[in-house]
């Protein structure tokens, strides 16, 4: 996101004091350092409350939305690709469908490869082997989607090794 809004210094990230998302939260204080920039959490634990926490970003003038991987926020990408898109906030969420959905970028796990690396343990369990003796192990496939129908539609210009290192650009 700094790279489409380099002059951005306040950026809010969703939600506030929740325990499930306290390393991305610790994350998003270090950038704040690292790049300058005031980090605002938002509070928004029902869907009621998640307008409001849109209405809260364009009040504070907040150049971008990065949606963390709270379950309510990353359960209804379609709701807040259209909410990001009514309330013209640049939002990146870690969903595909967010991007698909018309949110402006997405940045995530590619699931098809962690339904593969499951897959993969299923197997080896039906074939004999003990789970308690499989290693652990983690997608570390990513994807980037970049929606410029939205980027247009919010006035952005994505730079071009940023569309060049994206694994899909919607048009």
């Amino acid at each position: 996101m700094r790279q489409v809004i380099p002059d951005a210094k306040l950026i809010a990230v969703n939600p506030r004091d929740s325990a499930i998302i306290a390393s991305e939260m610790d994350d998003a204080r270090a950038a704040q350092g690292q790049l300058g920039v005031q980090v605002h959490f938002l509070q928004a634990s029902t869907m009621s409350d998640i307008d409001a926490a849109f209405a809260k970003v364009v009040e504070l003038r907040a150049r971008a939305l990065a949606i963390g991987s709270y379950p309510l926020f990353i359960s209804r990408p379609d709701e807040i690709a259209l909410l990001a898109t009514r309330f013209g906030v640049p939002a990146i969420h870690p969903l595909r469908a967010f991007a698909a959905a018309g949110g402006l970028m997405s940045y995530g796990s590619d699931f098809a490869d962690t339904y593969r690396l499951a897959g993969a343990y299923v197997g080896r369990i039906l074939k004999g082997e003990k789970p308690e003796n499989l290693p652990v192990q983690q997608s570390t496939k990513v994807e980037l989607i970049i929606n410029l129908k939205t980027a247009k539609a919010l006035g952005l210009t994505i730079p071009e090794p940023l569309l060049g290192r994206a694994d899909e650009v919607i048009e």
